[in-house]
Order: structure tokens, then C-alpha cells, then sequence
């Protein structure tokens, strides 16, 4: 299966549009924003748990990155309330589940081998945030591995980002608010990536937070080895 599998091309979907699609287990659901692959894929997606469903044991063999969205996710590691940034490196296995019911922002298959660090932070949290290089822009950095970079923005109303050159690409999904630019209007949910170029300048009317990951189109890590 391939959904804006292209890296070259720039793309733009707006989740809350997109049917949910039944994952292998009942009660989990997913709306697949890029995908690369069947089940075993490069993917990013919003995933929906309904309360009490779960997913067995698996191992991450090209590493796990998410967002809580929504309700409180939760696996052998701990309990992850709305707002928790996760990387879970290629390797690391554990056992998904939500008493409650949640929505996520998943990434797969898109973290190099070498890059071991786990990751969990909290980005409710107001000690983290930094003044960025645009008035009225707030940063609050979640990663980087050589050329790669993932970071959050706010932005308050009038705010902007000024055009950015981008020798390796850029994605950002809009978690709250909305912003446009040159070339549309992105609600909350949707998600953008530019190829690697530039992107023009970036501007929210009524203030927004970005999840933004920069560098990550000029070496992407291996396809999955599905043994076909």
C-alpha cells in the first residue's frame, strides 16, 4: 500500500476528513496520513483506541515516535496523558493499551538504527518552552539525531514563521489552532510535508502549536525488510 509515499512530493492531509480503517486487533482504528507498505510499513498516522482495546506484544523494528493527543495512552512503560512526546528506538517492544480511549500521533519505521535514545516528555509542561527567532513564537525542543530535528512551536495569534530553507525537508501536523501559508489553510489534524526546497513563510491568525520535524527527507533509514 502506498498513501503519499513519494518523499520527493509535498503533501497535505487533513486527518479529521479521512475514515477511520480497522487495524488487525478490534477496538483500534487509524487514519494513514503517509503510508509505505502493508502491515509491516514506513507509516505516520492518527491511531483512535477505543477503551479497553489493545495491541499484543510487538517488537518496533524500525523504532516508534507518537504524540498523545488525546486520553491517556499506556504500555510497559507507564501511562502517557494528552500531550506526552514519546520515541520508543528500533528494538524496543511493548504491549499498547488504553483503559479510557485515546488518539495518538504515530510514527513507524522511520528512525535509524543508531539512534538509541528514549524519549518521553511531557510538553504541557510551561519550563520547557523557549522564545523562539520570530516574535511571538515559542520552541520547545523534543529531539535531534544528526540531521534530523523534531520540535515544537506556539505561536500566538498574528504570529509567523519566516520562509525556511529546507535541505532536508520538513513535516509538521497542527496539534491545536490553525496557521496558512502561500499555499493553504491547516486546521488541527492536518499535516503537511515539504520536500526538501523551501516553505514559505508560515502564519496563525488565531495562535496554534506545530509538531514540527526538520531534516529527516535527506537520509531517511532503511525500508522495512517484509522478507518478500
Amino acid at each position: 500500500m502506498k498513501i503519499n509515499a513519494d518523499l520527493r512530493e509535498r503533501a497535505v492531509v487533513a486527518s479529521a476528513d479521512l475514515p477511520w480503517i480497522p487495524s488487525p486487533l478490534p477496538g483500534v482504528e487509524r487514519r494513514m496520513l503517509e503510508r509505505d507498505g502493508d502491515e509491516v510499513a514506513r507509516v505516520t498516522s492518527v491511531v483512535k483506541y477505543a477503551p479497553g482495546s489493545y495491541f499484543s506484544e510487538h517488537t518496533h523494528g524500525g523504532g516508534e515516535e507518537y504524540l498523545v493527543l488525546e486520553g491517556t495512552f499506556s504500555d510497559n512503560y507507564g501511562d502517557f496523558p494528552a500531550g506526552t512526546y514519546v520515541r520508543n528506538p528500533v528494538g524496543t517492544k511493548h504491549a499498547p493499551h488504553s483503559d479510557d480511549g485515546t488518539v495518538i500521533l504515530v510514527k513507524l519505521w522511520w528512525m535509524h538504527p543508531a539512534d538509541q535514545r528514549q524519549i518521553c516528555i511531557d510538553t504541557t509542561c510551561e519550563d520547557l518552552w523557549r522564545a523562539a527567532n520570530a516574535e511571538g513564537v515559542e520552541v520547545m525542543g523534543l529531539h535531534r539525531f544528526a540531521k534530523e530535528c523534531t520540535v515544537m512551536y506556539r505561536m500566538i495569534s498574528g504570529a509567523a514563521l519566516p520562509a525556511r530553507d529546507l535541505p532536508g525537508g520538513e513535516e509538521f501536523f497542527v496539534v491545536t489552532g490553525s496557521c496558512r501559508d502561500d499555499n493553504g489553510s491547516y486546521a488541527a489534524g492536518t499535516w503537511v510535508r515539504t520536500p526538501i526546497g523551501k516553505a514559505p513563510r508560515l502564519v496563525s491568525d488565531g495562535g496554534c502549536r506545530l509538531l514540527v520535524t526538520r531534516g529527516h527527507l535527506l537520509d531517511p533509514p532503511p525500508q522495512p525488510d517484509t522478507g518478500l
